[in-house]
């Protein structure tokens, strides 16, 4: 591969948006306890995908989930992940006969020939890609960020050593759909956002600072405000997401034991966070 890549899979969507680090602060981190009136309960923890080695230890709060729970949930199953990078490239790969150049504007694909030309990516090898995969292979962690030190690694070895199930709210196909199922012009916009440089980006530390204090709707804000050029992907890439999940959640909630859900912090906050969500369905939340 001529980009370097964080494949296998999509686990991790929001990278680039909460990956920003600063120094480790005492704080509470995004977790909260969700009781049902029938008495249920899980955890519901906001994760940062990718983290620096200096972001440890993480807020207590997600290892006294973690011992509190019996099973723990991803966005998509750990196991789903295995091959799922083969599978997503294949279907961001045009079928022989036809590339790039046949589905974008002409005035994007000259911009496109400029960027790739500084890049020294020859054009037979980008143009063999959709955009909406261009997207997720020029995506690569800043300097020393990495999501093998995210929440979400640091979870699933520690359940991997304490024998505890992994499950995923999305299948591999589902995840992968949030771009695989984007049209042509929608895909395009998105290559055309990810790549036209933009002014009045969030403070990295606030971004973190946040996180860690578990100001969820800031972090909400800040991501919606990142596709406030494509507002319609981030209702597809968080809201429409979080309202698939709450069926599940509500699931886990009624199943007699006790689940820990981490899912990106952004999908907590605002009124189409599943914070949000569950309390309007009648539960009760309780930050730790």
């Amino acid at each position: 591969m001529f980009f370097k890549s964080r494949f296998p899979g999509l686990a991790f969507l929001l990278i680039a948006l909460l990956v920003t680090a600063g120094s480790v602060e005492a704080s509470s981190g995004c977790v909260w306890k969700v009781t049902a009136p029938t008495g249920g309960t899980l955890y519901l923890g906001g994760s940062v995908h990718a983290l620096r080695s200096s972001d440890y230890p993480l807020p207590q709060a997600y290892n006294i989930a973690f011992d509190a729970s019996h099973r723990i949930v991803f966005e998509i199953d750990p196991k789903a992940l295995a091959g799922s990078g083969d599978a997503l490239l294949k279907a961001g790969k045009y079928p022989k006969g036809d590339n790039l150049k046949n589905h974008v504007d002409p005035r994007t694909y000259d911009y496109l020939k400029r960027i790739f030309a500084l890049m020294k990516i020859p054009e037979s090898k980008y143009s063999q890609y959709r955009p909406w995969l261009l997207v997720l292979l020029l995506d690569s962690p800043q300097s020393g960020v990495s999501d093998e030190l995210g929440v979400d690694e640091f979870l699933i070895k520690r359940a991997r050593a304490n024998s505890k199930p992994a499950l995923g709210l999305e299948s591999a196909q589902e995840h992968s759909a949030v771009f695989s199922g984007l049209s042509d012009k929608q895909s395009e916009a998105l290559l055309l956002i990810t790549l036209i440089p933009q002014s009045g980006g969030a403070d990295r530390g606030a971004i973190m600072s946040a996180w860690r204090r578990g100001d969820v709707d800031t972090l909400a804000r800040i991501t919606h405000a990142s596709f406030a050029d494509f507002p319609a992907f981030g209702n597809r890439i968080i809201g429409a997401r979080n309202r698939n999940w709450i069926p599940k959640v509500e699931e886990y909630l009624r199943g007699g034991k006790t689940y820990f859900v981490v899912v990106g912090a952004a999908h907590l906050g605002w009124g189409d966070g599943l914070l949000a969500l569950l309390k309007a369905r009648g539960y009760r939340l309780e930050k730790l």
